[in-house]
């Protein structure tokens, strides 16, 4: 019989989160604070309950981990790392329990990549019963926090540690923060609000593809939404680089017109110059990323659905992506 851990145990870290929602049924992940989800759009609430980018890391000299947690039909796996390899990835869709095995008896940093798509309720952790349970160790890794769209929250990359904020992160030491909500990337206040409010050092935007898609705003209202989100991050962040993305390629959306005239190509327009009035103005901690630099017209084959890059695709983009934040991640 093993070591019952609850999921609020002090000595476990939830990393990649805005609040935990603890209650009798376990503790859940939110990436929004949840007692305030009345003031966000319910759509986007409903993206923020789901885990995407967030990790639960401890260190234990356990043999075997299990961990418990609510059941429903369509939910990502979670992957499970020791000491920085992957150990397993492991199935949560219809299902309440996983176990891994093989741990070793030394003691280890234990990580779990939550899903990426789908609510996680963890009930309990099980430990061998005689292991201890420790605090993560480590290095303190730089905070980056990156917003975007389905095309960020990456539901189609085949497990948590595959998409393409998790292939960066990993592959640069950062602690991320993913605020990539599927279809609802609208420039939204109170997401300006949250992240200005989250510690960061450094912070991306991804922009364009949703309000595309839903005509969100116009030729009118997109580029005073991009100058206001980011001075509302400048409250807090004075200094923090800002690193803005416009989309990547799409096929069938950069000459089309949506219902509100806008098309890819004028969108990536709009947010370069929104760049450039705020560098004009004196921010010179705010740089602009072509998404067809990242992700472009040769990679179409990538795009099963003409929108989502397949997991391959995702290697591509966190390959890129990373390149092109190289520059800002050397801090002194």
């Amino acid at each position: 019989m093993g070591k019952n851990i609850n999921p609020d145990d002090t000595r476990l870290k939830w990393k990649g989160v805005v609040s935990t929602e603890a209650t009798k049924e376990g503790v859940m992940a939110w990436r929004i604070p949840f007692t305030q989800k009345d003031l966000f759009a319910w759509q986007l609430a409903e993206r923020a309950a789901m885990p995407a980018g967030v990790r639960l890391e401890f260190g234990s000299n356990t043999s075997y981990l299990e961990m418990f947690f609510d059941s429903i039909p369509d939910r990502s796996p979670v992957d499970i790392f020791c000491d920085g390899e992957l150990l397993a990835t492991l199935p949560t869709a219809n299902l309440n329990f996983l176990r891994v095995e093989n741990l070793g008896s030394k003691n280890k940093a234990i990580q779990i990549w939550l899903p990426q798509w789908g609510e996680l309720r963890i009930k309990k952790l099980v430990i061998e019963n005689d292991a201890i349970l420790t605090e993560p160790k480590g290095p303190k890794d730089t905070k980056w926090v990156t917003y975007g769209s389905s095309i960020t929250q990456c539901r189609t990359a085949d497990s948590p540690s595959q998409t393409w904020p998790a292939l960066v992160a990993r592959k640069n030491d950062l602690d991320l923060t993913c605020m990539g909500y599927g279809g609802q990337c609208h420039l939204d206040p109170m997401i300006a609000r949250t992240i200005r409010d989250l510690p960061a050092d450094i912070i991306s935007l991804c922009l364009g593809i949703n309000i595309y898609g839903a005509s969100s705003l116009n030729q009118r209202t997109f580029q005073p939404g991009i100058l206001g989100f980011v001075q509302i991050l400048r409250e807090k962040h004075i200094d923090t680089p800002i690193i803005v993305m416009s989309p990547i390629y799409s096929p069938g959306r950069e000459e089309n017109p949506n219902e509100v005239g806008m098309t890819l190509q004028v969108m990536r327009s709009e947010i370069e110059d929104s760049v450039e009035v705020l560098r004009s103005l004196g921010d010179l901690n705010i740089h602009y990323i072509d998404g067809l630099n990242i992700f472009d017209k040769r990679y179409e084959k990538l795009l099963p659905d003409n929108l989502h890059p397949n997991n391959e695709g995702y290697s591509i983009m966190a390959s890129n992506i990373s390149d092109s934040l190289a520059p800002y991640l050397c801090f002194e």
